[in-house]
């Protein structure tokens, strides 16, 4: 059995352009500091990263990898979810994912989602480098604005986007079985992969690729009212990557899963710092235990209230407080009987 590792930080909610948020060697200070181990390092924040650069130079991968060490840390994994999103985008989101893309691609839908897809296949080249196995992503979208089905959906819409779909995701799960690496989507709302059964849909027309795996968050799940828990129990198997991120889900007789436009901090749905909210993580870390997960338990800090630098130091703690050291023994060994086959087959009166 495993134990499961960290703290990590994943620490796209937290560069900034100010110190010491701004640079990779004062963030692991920081981050060491509250005490956690790994860091997760977004490939798309050039402040703290250069992806082409990993991907190229073994010597960049070692020095970044010294730099956390000296810290006390380790690259947990790489990120990259604002090149996933750009690999499919629905046209009422055009203009707002155009700034994730170099200025000279925006408005070049085509272009930029090449982009997208390179920068990706250059992140599965760096997480070789610096020895790591798994790395997440989103799926981007087609099909968001239609989630809800009025007027109905044109027949085969919801097929045709996901055959899209997989025509451009297979190349990139090829080349991070290339590389040796897991891509694990996140599986959330806005994305086209948002569940199981949306995960399922992708998996079935990259046939069953063995790369295809799953970020798990439970938080997002929350906001949709899907049960987090046997969501385990069906996919460990797929699970590679895992974010420790809490939420709430408090309906009314006004609002419930689709928030009535409101800002965040209104909504019935809402994240929050790790213990503020309602996901039962005792019993999400057992099912970890109970299936072996080696990976990383991962904080990702998203809430409308409490500060970020205050959700951080508490959620170090929390994951520490909530890891399993899974045993080596089995509780009931003192109450052993070694017995011969002769007296085995006694016991049942096998002659």
């Amino acid at each position: 059995m495993k134990t499961i590792k960290g703290p990590g930080i994943h620490l796209a909610q937290f560069s900034d352009a100010r110190s010491p948020f701004d640079q990779l060697a004062t963030i692991a200070d920081w981050a060491g500091k509250l005490g956690f181990k790994a860091l997760q390092i977004p490939a798309w924040d050039q402040r703290l990263f250069d992806v082409r650069k990993a991907a190229e130079s073994q010597t960049y991968c070692d020095e970044i990898v010294g730099v956390l060490a000296a810290h006390g840390l380790a690259v947990s994994e790489l990120t990259t979810h604002i090149f996933g999103q750009l690999v499919a985008v629905h046209p009422a989101y055009d203009a707002m994912c155009d700034a994730f893309a170099p200025a000279e691609l925006r408005g070049n839908t085509a272009a930029r989602s090449e982009w997208a897809l390179q920068q990706i296949k250059l992140a599965a080249k760096a997480s070789r480098r610096l020895g790591l196995t798994e790395m997440g992503t989103f799926s981007g979208s087609f099909l968001w604005p239609y989630f809800f089905p009025f007027p109905q959906r044109p027949e085969r819409l919801v097929e045709a986007a996901f055959d899209e779909l997989a025509r451009r995701w297979k190349p990139v799960l090829d080349a991070c079985d290339e590389e040796g690496v897991n891509l694990c989507y996140e599986l959330h709302p806005s994305e086209d992969l948002h569940d199981g059964v949306s995960f399922e849909m992708l998996l079935e027309r990259v046939g069953g690729h063995n790369r295809c795996r799953i970020l798990y968050d439970p938080s997002h799940f929350v906001l949709q009212q899907l049960k987090y828990l046997d969501f385990i129990d069906i996919y460990h198997e797929r699970i590679g990557m895992f974010h420790v991120k809490d939420a709430e889900f408090n309906p009314s007789g006004r609002q419930g899963i689709y928030g009535g436009y409101r800002s965040w901090i209104d909504r019935a749905g809402r994240f929050r710092s790790l213990g503020d909210g309602q996901v039962d993580f005792r019993s999400i870390f057992s099912k970890f235990a109970q299936y072996d997960f080696g990976g990383w338990a991962t904080l990702e800090w998203e809430c409308c209230l409490k500060d970020q630098e205050d959700g951080a130091r508490e959620g170090a703690a929390f994951i520490v407080d909530h890891t399993i050291r899974v045993t080596d023994k089995i509780f009931d060994d003192f109450a052993g009987t070694p017995l011969s086959t002769a007296q085995t087959n006694k016991i049942l009166g096998i002659s």
